[in-house]
């Protein structure tokens, strides 16, 4: 479902801003919230007042007046798997189990592009009718669901990034394995086809170490040295028998880290998920370097791969996004994964502010990506991807917000128990596109 596309307007409400990062600086002069309007222009934010204010510079504009509803910029998931979307909440497996007895034989249905594409577009639905307005995906070795995944989002306009999930070594399945050279040649013509066409960004994308040879890191490595605008994505230290597999393969690495290091997977624009158990060589190496995390809090609760320490990697001053991981993650709403995240704050010692989740699933995510420049924030200039947010949109979740005594417990109740019921509307570039 497409929906016409909206013309320049207003839209009013509760606007959610940024002033800094709220690890960094308190979270409630970081990020705050007030009642005001937007004035939309080809598909960008082009001034932020009072709702009369605009009404009166520019009496021609439609307005949409959301009214006490929180309106954020549209939430960016930093890590995914749109092709695990038909096997998400699959039961009882462990990383490598999961991936064996799920993972791999749905992936292989997706060298039929139809079936591809069927899937991209039901995912990005799911996305849009959770607020979601930019995701970056792996994809799976075939090119047609790379197309697919794409096509999908240029038809929603929809900010995506993504690659071909490449894997040649034989801990991966014979129907899912190409080689190096098939995974340069392949990951070439795409960037070539979609880099930075419209809003797509495309992702260099080695699955894991344990899926690929040397040889192809290394072929991975020489693409993103002569395309560095583009991204690379992978996994990093998500399980401790994961870490013990990989010293198994490259038992001349210095650590999990090192296995891409080498090749020159890291630096600038590399985005690792999960990331759960570092070596202080690791953290320092990624400090060093620029390189972004991906916390993926349903995902690590949900397959049992263990708590990521938020406090700790924000005070060394690393780059962290929030992600789904669907369909290792449980849910396709950021509400739930902001939730999740919270509650592993918890078990870790340190209490996450709303404000500090907000961040998380906006701005953060897009600086792990960096795309901070387009969006993540509503601010002039910026893309006006946009979450419209109801705080009272189940009884349980009204009752305790008309106890709260400020914004912030008025907004928490949505972040713990929100679902999809809670979005009133998902902008993308300024067009009403939530589901109906």
């Amino acid at each position: 479902m497409i929906p016409h596309a909206q013309k320049d307007c207003i839209i009013a409400g509760q606007i959610l801003s940024f002033h800094g990062d709220p690890f960094v600086m308190p979270p409630t002069e970081a990020v705050t919230v007030r009642a005001a309007a937007l004035q939309i222009a080809d598909g960008r934010i082009k001034d932020i007042a009072d709702l009369a204010a605009l009404r009166a510079k520019l009496p021609d504009l439609p307005v949409i007046d959301h009214g006490d509803a929180l309106i954020t910029p549209g939430f960016v998931d930093a890590h995914a798997h749109y092709p695990q979307t038909g096997i998400i909440t699959s039961w009882g497996k462990r990383l490598i189990d999961w991936l064996n007895t799920y993972t791999f034989p749905e992936e292989q249905r997706f060298h039929d592009a139809a079936y591809a594409r069927e899937i991209a577009a039901l995912y990005l639905d799911f996305l849009l009718s959770n607020g979601t307005t930019t995701v970056t995906s792996f994809c799976t070795i075939h090119p047609e669901s790379v197309e697919a995944l794409f096509e999908a989002g240029e038809a929603r306009g929809m900010r995506i990034i993504a690659g071909k999930t490449c894997m040649d070594r034989d801990t991966a399945p014979e129907g899912l394995r190409d080689t190096a050279q098939t995974a340069y040649d392949q990951s070439k013509a795409l960037i070539e086809r979609w880099h930075q066409k419209a809003r797509a960004t495309y992702a260099i994308t080695p699955r894991f170490s344990p899926t690929s040879t040397p040889e192809q890191l290394e072929a991975l490595g020489a693409l993103w040295a002569e395309n560095p605008s583009c991204l690379m994505q992978t996994h990093l230290s998500e399980q401790t028998d994961e870490v013990a597999w990989v010293k198994s393969l490259y038992p001349k690495a210095r650590d999990y880290l090192d296995t891409y290091e080498q090749f020159g997977l890291i630096g600038k624009g590399a985005l690792f998920g999960h990331a759960i158990y570092l070596e202080p060589r690791e953290i320092a190496r990624l400090q060093d370097t620029g390189s972004s995390l991906i916390h993926c809090p349903t995902s690590n609760t949900f397959i049992g791969s263990g708590l990521f320490d938020m406090a700790a990697r924000k005070a060394d001053r690393l780059r962290v996004g929030l992600a789904t991981d669907t369909g290792g993650g449980s849910s396709f709403s950021m509400l739930r994964t902001m939730a999740a995240s919270y509650e592993i704050g918890q078990l870790r010692g340190t209490a996450l502010h709303p404000a500090q989740l907000l961040w998380l699933a906006t701005r953060g995510s897009s600086e792990s990506l960096h795309q901070e420049h387009q969006i993540g924030s509503i601010a002039v200039g910026l893309e006006a991807d946009l979450t419209v947010i109801d705080l009272a949109s189940t009884p349980a979740i009204a009752q305790r917000a008309r106890r709260s005594t400020d914004v912030w417990e008025a907004i928490f109740p949505t972040i713990m128990m929100g679902d999809d019921r809670a979005i009133v509307e998902t902008y993308v570039m300024g067009r009403a596109m939530r589901p109906t």
